[in-house]
């Protein structure tokens, strides 16, 4: 009898591997750190919400919905972008639900990039962004920031558009640096791309929290990119609900059947009751439109206890991310930074250094405040010694 075997394969990943955030928030658990590493809430969300879940579950909304989505929330989300930027979509056929914004994103590269075609990513980026053009058999084009202010280079970015560039992804406000795009950087990022068929992949997951006035500046609301663009937003960032894992996806009626056709063998469609309980949800603004006063006090108030310590606080103009310069208070790179700042100190943080594929070290961490109040303040008690 033959010993069995498991035959090996090739990997479509290889430089995937265990992410920072996890090691972060092990190491975090491990030393009873407060963990302001990973980007989620230690709050609840609205009990209006739940009980709009309990509600749709007890009405018998617990079967399969449409594939794109049921049609109550698809009208809710086109009515909500064309009151806040002014762009009509169709609910039937250029809005869908996604299983959140990560699914969304994977499935758009997957629906548009072919083998040998160039993606530009804007470094530092979220950490799907890559695989994602993996695995669609795209090539990744890095385009940096600019170092500092994390500002875009359009200079840069106009240096790597090629006739082979089928997307560029943007992401404002910006994890992880917390920066936002405005109108103007959205004009100059569309006379860009007038000339070319790139399109864009418009990743506004936190759209609602942009601070000091600012307004926020989506591709929906510039008529030029919305013609070449899906625009992907999150339910889980905005209503404090990140493992229910709910996004959507706006785009154009052809974009979108291209979309769908991926969405629909790779996720088919999503939770049924939460889409019932979010469309009922939406019928009140308020909470999204409250939700940028909300974070813009605890950014304050982790502003003002950080502003004692030696770590250099760096412009938050939206999400929920604070990143700091900590060169004067220390001499480690960055993921020895954090770990340290994670076993001795007490506080988990993120080098910025994961966010790029050559892990350049600029001495920056980000940390998270989308936690309670009294985390903040014991987050602040232990940094204060460093």
């Amino acid at each position: 009898m033959t010993t069995p075997r498991t035959p090996p394969i090739a990997t479509r990943l290889p430089a995937v591997g265990t992410t920072i955030f996890t090691v972060m928030s092990a190491l975090a658990a491990q030393h009873g750190a407060v963990n302001l590493g990973q980007g989620f809430p230690d709050f609840d969300c609205d009990p209006k919400l739940l009980d709009a879940v309990d509600a749709a579950m007890r009405a018998g909304h617990n079967q399969y919905p449409p594939m794109a989505g049921i049609g109550a929330l698809r009208e809710a989300v086109a009515a909500k972008i064309q009151r806040l930027y002014g762009r009509t979509y169709d609910p039937g056929a250029e809005i869908t639900i996604t299983a959140g914004a990560t699914q969304a994103i994977l499935t758009a590269v997957l629906a548009v990039v072919h083998p040998g075609d160039e993606v530009i990513v804007l470094e530092p980026c979220y950490d799907s962004y890559v695989p994602n053009i993996e695995l669609a058999g795209g090539t990744v084009v890095r385009v940096a920031l600019t170092p500092g202010s994390f500002r875009p280079d359009f200079g840069a970015i106009a240096a790597a558009l090629t006739p082979r560039t089928r997307a560029i992804i943007v992401n404002s406000p910006h994890n992880p640096s917390g920066t936002i795009w405005r109108a103007d950087d959205m004009a100059r990022l569309a006379a860009l791309l007038d000339p070319t068929d790139t399109l864009l992949i418009s990743d506004e997951v936190y759209e609602h929290m942009v601070y000091d006035g600012d307004e926020h500046a989506s591709a929906s609301s510039h008529p030029t990119l919305a013609a070449r663009s899906f625009v992907v937003s999150s339910f889980g960032k905005t209503f404090h609900v990140t493992g229910w894992k709910v996004g959507t996806v706006a785009a154009p009626a052809p974009l979108m059947a291209e979309f769908r056709k991926v969405h629909q063998f790779n996720v088919f469609t999503v939770n049924t009751p939460m889409q019932h309980a979010l469309a009922a949800y939406l019928k009140d603004p308020a909470p999204y439109l409250g939700l940028a006063g909300f974070y813009q006090a605890k950014r304050d108030l982790f502003r003002a206890g950080l502003a004692s310590t030696r770590l250099r606080l760096l412009p938050s103009e939206g999400t929920y991310f604070q990143c700091v310069d900590y060169a004067a208070a220390s001499e480690l790179g960055e993921e020895s930074f954090c770990r340290w700042l994670t076993s001795d100190i007490g506080v988990a943080a993120i080098p910025l250094s994961a966010f790029y594929a050559d892990g350049r070290d600029q001495r920056i961490a980000r940390l998270c405040f989308a936690k309670r109040d009294d985390t903040l303040r014991l987050a602040l008690e232990r940094l204060a010694s460093v």
